[in-house]
Formats: C-alpha cells, sequence, structure tokens
C-alpha cells in the first residue's frame, strides 16, 4: 500500500470525516451523534478494559480499518457494492462480534492483521486476537453512518463509498476521523 504526503493523507481523511458528520446532520441517512459518541466511547473502553493507551489502540483501530478497506474493497470488486454495503450492515456495531470477523477475514488474513497491530503497537498478539471482534464491528459501525435510513440495503452509501475510494490510492486513518468526529461532538 502506498502513503500519501501528509497533505494528501489529511485531505483524504478529511473527505471521510466530511461525509460523517453530512450522514450525522442528514435525517435520511442513518448517523447522528449518539452513534458517533457510542464508537468513541467503546474505544475508550477498550483501552481500558486492555490496560493500553489511548493512543496505542488508536494505532491498532487505525490498522484494522486499513484491513478492512481491503476487505471491502475486495468484496466490492467480486461480488458488487451491496455486498460491501450489506457486510456493513450485518455486523456494524460496538458489541464483541467474532462473525464479524470471520466474515471480512479467513484465518490467514485475521494472522496477517494480528501481526500488522504487533508490529505497529508492540501488544501481545493474544490481546489483539481478543480486540478483534470489539475493532471491526467499530469501524463497520462508523461506515454505517452514511446508510439510508429507511432502507440501509438501498441508496448509495457516501460514508463507505468515500471509505472505499479507489482512487485515492493512500492510506484512509480510520482512528484520526473518529479522533476529529470525538473533538467535533466536544464543541
Amino acid at each position: 500500500m502506498r502513503y500519501l504526503p501528509k497533505t494528501a493523507q489529511r485531505a483524504t481523511i478529511m473527505g471521510l470525516l466530511d461525509q460523517v458528520l453530512n450522514a450525522v446532520n442528514n435525517s435520511d441517512q442513518q448517523g447522528s451523534t449518539g452513534q458517533l459518541a457510542s464508537i468513541l466511547s467503546t474505544v475508550q473502553q477498550l483501552g481500558d478494559g486492555y490496560g493500553a493507551d489511548p493512543s496505542t489502540v488508536q494505532t491498532a483501530l487505525s490498522v484494522v480499518g486499513n484491513h478492512v478497506r481491503s476487505a471491502l474493497q475486495q468484496k466490492q470488486a467480486n461480488e458488487g457494492f451491496e455486498q460491501a454495503q450489506s457486510l456493513v450492515n450485518q455486523y456494524s456495531g460496538t458489541y464483541p462480534n467474532s462473525q464479524a470477523v470471520d466474515a471480512l477475514f479467513g484465518f490467514n488474513q485475521v494472522q496477517e492483521v494480528v501481526q500488522a497491530v504487533a508490529q505497529r503497537t508492540g501488544l501481545d498478539a493474544g490481546m489483539i486476537q481478543q480486540m478483534l471482534p470489539v475493532l471491526v464491528p467499530l469501524v463497520l459501525n462508523l461506515l454505517q453512518t452514511g446508510s439510508n435510513s429507511q432502507n440501509p440495503q438501498q441508496g448509495s452509501n457516501p460514508v463507505l463509498n468515500s471509505f472505499l475510494d479507489s482512487d485515492r490510492d493512500g492510506d484512509i486513518d480510520i482512528a484520526d476521523a473518529m479522533g476529529m468526529a470525538g473533538r467535533f461532538l466536544s464543541q
């Protein structure tokens, strides 16, 4: 994966954040300030529960987010946008769900994700394995904010589209987008 320069990466993150905030302000989409607050609270609780500092959890979330992006892009390429949207709708949440991990990743992919998180954070592989069923649904929950509020399977999801945008050939840092959303909520 090629990384964008800081200014281009920030523009990409801001594009995703703009889509999330637009969803919060659009009654036709599922996003709400309560949903964002719940996601951010779960991230905080996850760090507290595992004795990990917030920056370590955010780094883990970033790495997992990039792997979720790749898995959803592959799902979209092979089976269409509706299947990617269906996974988002079915497995998003703020509670542990190992089925979400299984739906996106095969065994070898899970091991790649665990290794990548361990290399970037220094966390124990067993701890990461336990965190994945929470981290994956959180990423999907953020992506679900752009779903149609009346019929989540219909229409486009601008948040998911922005996240999957294959024209942006770089790293979309989901943790940075969540951090900015948290600052928005604090205003």
